[in-house]
């Protein structure tokens, strides 16, 4: 496999396939697979066959049928190479969306033609914008009762504000649907054979016709303000060819400013054929995109990257995986060419290694290559590294941007049952911290347990399984900690001086000034401000001083959990020549920050879900109550073909064992799904609770 010429590139596309859980995107992902030739039958994600999909490879994904991590394959649609990552719906596993996105160049979004825009897609939609990512949206399931996909264009538009444009209307709905009607040619297309492989193009049925014209206009209206032909054209009511229609929507659709809409139907094998022929002709191929790195020999200065596999190698590891034979880690190849046996550097420590096997992934399949470039997604073996390490030739010293990780919201204290199983315990909480960046592991050291935290109850659940399965190391679990926080509610003084005399040099410190609460939207959860002039305090201990506050901020005196949006203004002070040291500044500041804090209305928050609860409408009244049960304020209702969307804010506290309650309260048709909203202040009786709890465990630790 020679290295790629930049005409090769032209016919490369890295796409992801994105959606709230649910929408069809695995099932899509299958048909792609089979009609690309990947795969030679196509299997269903809750199968009666018990084979389950391609992309499903984890036993656990196959028993819940939903997608716990990110698969990787990829295919050749006509002459194009399509790498794709097929990402979970479910918000427990946003990290793996994350991470895909970060190192894609264009994605499918796919959306339910009945429930439409849900709350994930809302979600997904934000992580695709920021990380610039141009992107198609397929509206799936039009064989469902209810379908109706120019009210999901309108929940486009509207939710989600997107300039959405229709490619493709359906030929009939629900079990109707017969195929799709292409706007760009004006032709009718077909899916016939047993598994719709077979695409016909065929005439407009006539009933169809005025509405596709109608349709057609609209597109090439929206077309007009990308391109000057196209433009010009539809002003003088000419008709733009096909070729110059195509070019002026993907020039919208890269700029991020047009989403082009296919419609049909996956489990119905309707439309998934144009919807290929959609990412070969709008999706940007890896030349169109711009990525940059930061050069660290410039003060992180940001570099364009040469989409050129000529030039020096800048690689970016996005995922990894413990599999059976040692460590595999997923990598975006952005410039420069890797080879079997090539040596490479890891900007983040430096460390040389060579690369002893390099793989081509088909969800758990993987075929040995020799060579890739700029523009591929491959696989490494035997490489040790964290996710989100960048690699070089070590000729450069650069480092992709990092991708965002949001924080946990939730923990469990864990333990093995039995104490033979403490090193597999241990070893599989050391590969999931290694592979997941939003799960995270401490030590209390006040109870000596181990905390798990991360985004969800079915997060953790999944780990805790995967221990059992991967480790044979079963797990008690005990109850779920939500992650408070403490912040102020005022503004205090603090005048505080530190004096220790003991043999030989004493410790002398002083600090004043003033903490004040932060703004509610402040992106930062503390800033230290330094007013002090005139030397009162030397210009060494101020750093000491800062970290003296931060280290005080880790647990607050009210429930015991982390302060935020607080500002440490330091305004004076004063030293002495022999006795003032870092440590004296630093206990100084811890001591302050007590004694302001405490004047400074301090307050306890609790973490506030976005709840998205979806039931039959003869619910409504259950659905509605058990969230006012739940401290939960109903922001709004939606009904849509006898299915009621309930949207809420609810505290995380109040949501343990709802999926149960919610169950039995609607028959067993009752679903939801929820992601963290914000923090915000919890009411006084509980905050009352757990300060006198916090102030028993204390006494007790004392004793």
């Amino acid at each position: 496999m020679a290295a790629r010429t930049e005409w090769d590139l032209k016919k490369v596309r890295n796409i992801g396939i994105s959606a709230h859980i649910d929408s069809g995107k695995t099932t899509l992902t299958e048909r792609i697979l089979f009609y690309t030739g990947r795969i030679h039958a196509i299997h269903e994600v809750r199968g009666k066959d018990g084979v389950g999909a391609k992309m499903d490879s984890m036993e656990l994904e196959r028993e819940k049928g939903i997608t716990i991590k990110s698969a990787a394959t990829n295919v050749f649609w006509k002459d194009i190479i399509i790498n794709i990552i097929d990402t979970p719906g479910h918000v427990d596993f946003t990290i793996e969306v994350e991470r895909s996105l970060r190192v894609l160049d264009g994605a499918i979004l796919v959306l339910c033609g009945v429930s439409g825009v849900q709350s994930q897609s809302i979600t997904v939609d934000r992580q695709m914008r920021r990380y610039h990512v141009p992107r198609i949206a397929f509206i799936n399931k039009l064989d469902r009762s209810g379908a109706n996909p120019f009210r999901v264009l309108g929940a486009l538009r509207e939710k989600l504000r997107h300039n959405a444009v229709m490619m493709q209307i359906p030929i009939g709905l629900e079990d109707q649907i017969k195929g799709v009607i292409d706007l760009v040619t004006m032709k009718a297309c077909y899916n016939e054979g047993e598994d719709g492989e077979t695409v016909i193009e065929k005439e407009i049925p006539a009933e169809f016709l005025e509405q596709a014209r109608e349709y057609r206009h609209e597109l090439i209206g929206k077309a007009a303000d990308y391109d000057d032909i196209v433009a010009e054209k539809f002003l003088n009511e000419q008709e733009p060819t096909v070729e110059e229609l195509r070019e002026a929507v993907r020039k919208g659709c890269l700029s991020l400013q047009l989403t082009p809409v296919f419609c049909g139907s996956a489990y119905k094998n309707r439309g998934v054929q144009k919807l290929l022929d959609g990412v070969a002709d709008y999706l940007p191929n890896p030349t169109q995109v711009t990525n940059e790195a930061l050069n660290l020999d410039k003060n992180e200065e940001k570099v364009q990257i040469q989409v050129d596999a000529k030039v020096p190698l800048v690689g970016y590891a996005f995922k990894l995986e413990d599999g059976r034979y040692g460590q595999l880690t997923y990598m975006r190849i952005y410039q420069g060419t890797i080879n079997k046996g090539d040596f490479i550097t890891n900007v983040a420590n430096g460390r040389k290694v060579k690369v002893p096997r390099l793989v081509k992934m088909h969800s758990d399949e993987m075929a040995d290559i020799e060579t890739a470039s700029a523009g591929d997604i491959i696989a490494l073996f035997g490489v040790d590294c964290s996710s989100g390490d960048t690699f070089t030739d070590g000729t450069l010293n650069y480092a992709m941007t990092s991708m965002h990780v949001p924080d946990a919201v939730i923990s469990l204290a864990v333990a093995p049952k039995h104490k033979d199983g403490a090193a597999n315990f241990s070893k599989a909480l050391q590969k999931f911290k290694k592979e997941d960046p939003t799960f995270r592991v401490h030590r209390d050291e006040e109870s000596s347990e181990t905390i798990i935290s991360g985004m969800g109850e079915l997060h953790l659940e999944v780990y805790i399984e995967r221990m059992k399965r991967e480790f044979a190391c079963e797990v008690i679990a005990g109850k779920p900690q939500v992650a408070y926080r403490e912040t102020i509610g005022a503004a205090a003084d603090y005048d505080y001086t530190h004096k220790k005399q003991t043999g030989g040099s004493g410790q002398f410190a002083k600090v004043v000034g003033r903490i004040e609460p932060l703004p509610i939207d402040s992106e930062l959860p503390y800033i230290f401000e330094n007013k002090v002039v005139g030397g009162r305090i030397p210009r060494e201990f101020i750093p000491a001083v800062d970290k003296g506050f931060k280290e005080q901020m880790a647990k607050g005196t009210l429930i015991g959990f982390p302060i935020v949006g607080v500002k440490c203004v330091l305004t004076d002070g004063s030293y002495h020549d022999v006795d003032s040291s870092e440590m004296a500044f630093r206990i100084c500041a811890m001591a302050a920050m007590r004694q302001a804090y405490e004047k400074a209305n301090p307050t306890a928050l609790e973490p506030i879900m976005k709840l998205e609860t979806t039931a039959p409408e003869e619910f409504q009244g259950s659905v509605m109550g058990q969230i006012n049960q739940r401290r939960g304020i109903i922001q709004g209702t939606q009904t849509i073909e006898g299915t009621v969307t309930v949207t809420a804010e609810v505290p995380l506290t109040e949501m343990f064992g709802y999926s149960t309650d919610l169950r039995s309260a609607t028959q067993g048709k009752g679903e939801f799904t929820m992601e963290f909203a914000k923090y915000a202040a919890m009411p006084r009786g509980i905050q009352d609770e757990l300060h006198k709890k916090y102030l028993e465990k204390r006494a007790a630790e004392q004793k």
